[in-house]
């Protein structure tokens, strides 16, 4: 990764002086330190007054019960101004009488941390825009500044060999008035000779750069990254985390002298994402990846990503859950992955009622009129003219390509009862005689694969490249050889 990146991934620390915005004279000295797993914690060498008290009264103060929380400190560290967010005192002692008299120290909570700006809360717009990385991103942007290229000589390989960089073209798009960019930040290629080695390094740093056209506060940051950790874990058929996340306080000036251009200032973005990712890790497989910018450009996916994730983000955020956070129990990932499928359902209003508007209205009232005054309301209430929980899964799939249903599963309406009774046995009696473990198993592979597929029916992806996603995939191989085996059509 590019060494002036912040990364989530790397643990860092801070040690300066620190106050309360509205006391910027009484500051304390103290560390911040920041750690993938735990977040940010302030250590105060001092205390700031974390008692909840009243105001001073007849020369008296009342001290309640409880200590009170900071929207914001302030510090500056390393030459850089620092502001922490949402922060609680979580050890803060208070020494009576003590022997020798030395410094308190307080412990703080943090759930974020701005390095590089003074911000009063994360709704203050005080920023151009923002970056961000995340997992998977240049495999799914199928753009790279960096290309390699070996000679053969007889059909072998002679030993030659090229590492090409050539700047890859910015892609943009604007929806609703923000935009987009696909961008890369890279490093020339460079030999370094060490005593025992000479090696050669060039990087290429695929991001995202978002420009609202009227300011980015933090908070929208942060749902911009989400907005893409979402596309991308999607797009991966796994979970992919957030690297970094930068907000730029400032860029080129139009009065600025050529030979000497005013650089962009950035601010550090320190916080828990739902997934923290690792850059150097290996990055997805090609043939795992369901679709790319190679199959939707750039600037056709991201608008119909921000729809989607708009009219669909309950139905979304669920089957994301069970690749960000899979529960351990094979009854949870059942409720998740068949309350998604019925969300999208009643999402995309797809299937009709079981009885025609008019009929069940008229039957409605007859029964109605032979029912007491004073259990009216709940027969009424009882009287629902929508598809049962097996319907709504085959609704879903009646609007699939059938050639993507055929390869997924052998039997659908096998697959809608067994997920239906599964689902109601589990909720109404807490358990599922019916079914095997490895019957659940495959009900859940392939519910999640349906509610998928439909989303990316919604994005636009061709039945083609669906049709080849199953056949090519392996995640989805192994649901529809789990289908075939669990769900297949029962033999007399």
């Amino acid at each position: 990764m590019a060494d002036d990146l912040l990364c989530l991934n790397s643990e860092t620390e801070w040690s300066g002086l620190w106050w309360l915005p509205d006391a910027p004279d009484e500051q304390i000295p103290g560390t911040l330190r920041y750690a993938p797993g735990t977040g940010s914690t302030l250590t105060l060498m001092g205390r700031l007054e974390d008692r909840i008290m009243s105001k001073p009264e007849n020369g008296k103060v009342t001290v309640y019960q409880g200590l009170q929380s900071w929207d914001a400190i302030h510090g500056v560290a390393n030459r850089r101004e620092i502001t922490l967010l949402g922060c609680s005192p979580t050890h803060s002692p208070i020494t009576w009488g003590a022997r020798v008299k030395s410094p308190e120290k307080q412990v703080i909570s943090v759930d974020s941390a701005l390095v590089g700006a003074h911000i009063a809360s994360p709704e203050e717009s005080a920023f151009l825009g923002c970056d961000f990385s995340v997992e998977d991103l240049g495999v799914w942007a199928a753009s790279s500044a960096l290309q390699s290229a070996f000679e053969l000589e007889d059909g072998r390989l002679n030993g030659k060999s090229t590492l090409e960089l050539s700047p890859a073209s910015e892609t943009s798009v604007e929806v609703d008035g923000t935009n987009y960019s696909l961008s890369h930040r890279y490093t020339l290629p460079f030999v370094e000779t060490r005593r025992g080695v000479d090696f050669g390094r060039a990087t290429d740093t695929p991001f995202v750069r978002v420009n609202p056209s009227d300011g980015c506060p933090l908070e929208d940051a942060i749902r911009y990254a989400g907005l893409f950790q979402d596309l991308l874990s999607l797009s991966a058929h796994r979970a992919c985390g957030v690297l970094w996340l930068r907000l730029r306080l400032s860029g080129p000036t139009v009065d600025s002298l050529p030979e000497r251009p005013v650089p962009a200032r950035y601010a550090e973005v320190l916080y828990r994402p739902t997934v923290i990712g690792d850059g150097d890790a290996e990055a997805v497989k090609p043939h795992r990846v369901l679709f790319t910018c190679n199959d939707v450009p750039f600037e056709e996916i991201v608008p119909r990503w921000c729809e989607v994730h708009e009219r669909l983000q309950a139905a979304a955020s669920m089957i994301l859950g069970l690749r960000y956070d899979p529960a351990l129990y094979i009854e949870n990932n059942l409720l998740i992955s068949v309350g998604a499928a019925e969300v999208l359902q009643g999402k995309l209003h797809v299937g009709s009622p079981p009885i025609p508007e008019e009929e069940f209205a008229l039957l409605r009232e007859q029964i109605l009129s032979n029912v007491s005054e004073e259990r009216r309301d709940w027969v009424r209430s009882k009287l629902q003219n929508t598809p049962n929980l097996r319907s709504r899964l085959l609704g879903l799939v009646e609007r699939m390509d059938a050639g993507v249903v055929d390869l997924l599963m052998p039997d659908k309406d096998r697959w809608a009862q067994s997920a239906s009774q599964a689902r109601n046995d589990l909720a109404h009696q807490g358990q599922t005689p019916r079914h095997s473990m490895e019957e659940l198993s495959a009900v859940v592979r392939v519910t999640t694969a349906v509610v998928v597929l439909n989303l990316l029916q919604e994005l636009g992806i061709s039945a083609e490249r669906q049709r080849e996603i199953v056949q090519t995939n392996p995640n989805l191989r192994q649901t529809a050889s789990d289908a075939r085996r669990w769900l297949g059509r029962k033999t007399s």
